[in-house]
């Protein structure tokens, strides 16, 4: 195999398996899926240790989801340029809406390799649980018992008419807008 400069690499991320297809650089460079590999730390590396192995440049992208930031940072580890996209930013052709892990990820790898993605900022793992009601709730309260009273002393509501002038806190008839224009259970009503 000839020995390429640069190499984009791109994963579509799943539960179990991540699809990767790599696209060589310049504007003539091959674009080909490599496979399916588990979705797991050792996997990860392997490949990664693999493509750095027959390219002197490696640069990475997947589309943000439910697996989180752990492949980018492992793959930011492993001394690589990653970045992470939003599924709502990745360029799309109208009536294109057949999805299969293949096609993808060897779409990922032309858009990564045009230039034409915009990544998002990866939180690093205190912001990431900072981000979680579960876990600020748990950490505020000490349990999950009080979680609703937790969440409105945090959260200023302030009513707003239509044409966009905050007010202070009109006349309502509902006893629930009273309340939380009172600050809620603070002030004791």
């Amino acid at each position: 195999m000839r020995d390429y400069s640069e190499a984009f690499v791109a994963f579509d991320t799943s539960k179990s398996r991540n699809a990767v297809a790599i696209a060589e650089g310049g504007r003539r460079g091959e674009v080909r899926f490599i496979g399916e590999i588990e979705n797991s730390a050792a996997a990860t590396a392997k490949l990664v240790r693999k493509l750095a192995g027959s390219h002197g440049r490696l640069t990475f992208c997947y589309e943000a989801g439910p697996t989180g930031y752990g492949l980018y940072r492992q793959i930011v580890s492993l001394g690589h340029d990653c970045i992470v996209v939003a599924p709502s930013l990745i360029p799309q052709k109208p009536g294109d809406r057949v999805k299969t892990n293949r096609r993808d990820a060897v779409g990922l790898a032309k858009l990564l390799r045009a230039g034409e993605l915009t990544p998002v900022w990866v939180p690093d793992p205190r912001h990431e649980a900072i981000e979680q009601p579960e876990t600020w709730v748990t950490v505020l309260t000490g349990d999950m018992g009080n979680t609703f009273p937790v969440l409105f002393r945090s959260v200023a509501v302030v009513p707003v008419d239509p044409v966009g002038n905050a007010q202070r806190c009109p006349q309502v008839h509902r006893r629930h807008d009273v309340w939380v224009c009172a600050g809620g259970p603070r002030n004791g009503r």
